[in-house]
């Protein structure tokens, strides 16, 4: 998601440092950034020229001291409330007085992650749709203490990427979570109970409700350990049993089946993947 969010910056015409902790995880989202830009350039979208000038405007880091002078800092770490408090409190004592601190989360309260910090009216949810170079929507949420001139900042920000902005409340899963990961969820019930085959619920959903992806299609390309995160925050949050996750979701997590990402999840991707060398974001 990272490379994704930096990589609409640059041809939006941002200076951006790309940070990581991890230098392969760097190097991969760089390699990717530059064969997404290619790619752009290749089918015209972009002139050479401007392709050059995006990933010149490009800095990758190791060192989290180089954002010390970002005017808007977008996290898009791993789906941890603890992780990203931690994250967000490192980013507070650096970061300079006037820089806004978005989180990309897709479930986790803007509230709680601001009160890690001295500035809890300049965080903001900043919620992209994976991936982010070619979905539309971003969600913005606000937290409790959240500035009507930090929204509006965030807001003409995301539309210079040419996204359209949907705004929720604080509220577990925001708007378009709060929606999806419990169909996803119901769609793992329906396989657990043994009610159709994998293939069957996809193929109802995707011909019967004109749903580009089925329901655990989706959740592959997702994560199975984000769905399950997402489901663990609605449940906890609002506390109503619909939200506990399916056990056959929690299994396929536990054995590692994380989807996509590890060539395996409901469905298997090792055989699509095997001898192909791509390059990932």
């Amino acid at each position: 998601m990272g490379s994704g969010i930096a990589q609409l910056a640059i041809v939006a015409g941002f200076d951006v440092w790309l940070h990581d902790s991890d230098s392969d995880a760097l190097r991969r989202a760089s390699e990717g950034i530059a064969e997404a830009i290619r790619r752009l350039v290749s089918k015209n979208k972009i002139s050479q020229l401007a392709g050059t000038d995006a990933l010149n405007r490009l800095t990758c880091t190791l060192n989290l001291e180089d954002l010390q002078h970002a005017d808007f800092i977008i996290e898009a770490i791993i789906e941890s409330e603890d992780v990203k408090k931690k994250l967000f409190c490192d980013l507070d004592k650096l970061a300079k007085p006037s820089a806004i601190l978005a989180s990309n989360t897709s479930s986790i309260s803007i509230t709680r992650l601001a009160s890690s910090t001295n500035r809890p009216s300049q965080v903001i949810g900043m919620h992209f749709m994976n991936p982010p170079p070619v979905m539309k929507l971003i969600e913005i949420v606000r937290g409790a203490d959240t500035s009507e001139e930090v929204f509006s900042k965030t807001k003409a920000l995301a539309e210079r990427f040419g996204k359209i902005v949907i705004c929720s409340e604080d509220y577990p899963g925001f708007i378009v979570n709060r929606i999806l990961m419990p169909m996803i969820n119901e769609a793992f019930y329906t396989l657990y109970t043994g009610v159709a085959t994998k293939e069957d619920i996809d193929t109802g959903m995707k011909l019967g409700t004109n749903h580009p992806m089925g329901p655990l299609e989706l959740a592959d390309f997702i994560g199975l350990d984000i769905c399950l995160s997402i489901m663990k925050v609605l449940h906890q949050g609002l506390g109503d049993s619909k939200y506990i996750p399916c056990p056959l979701l929690v299994q396929y997590v536990d054995a590692g089946r994380l989807g996509r990402k590890r060539g395996i999840g409901v469905y298997s991707y090792k055989r699509e993947s095997a001898g192909v060398n791509q390059s990932k974001l």
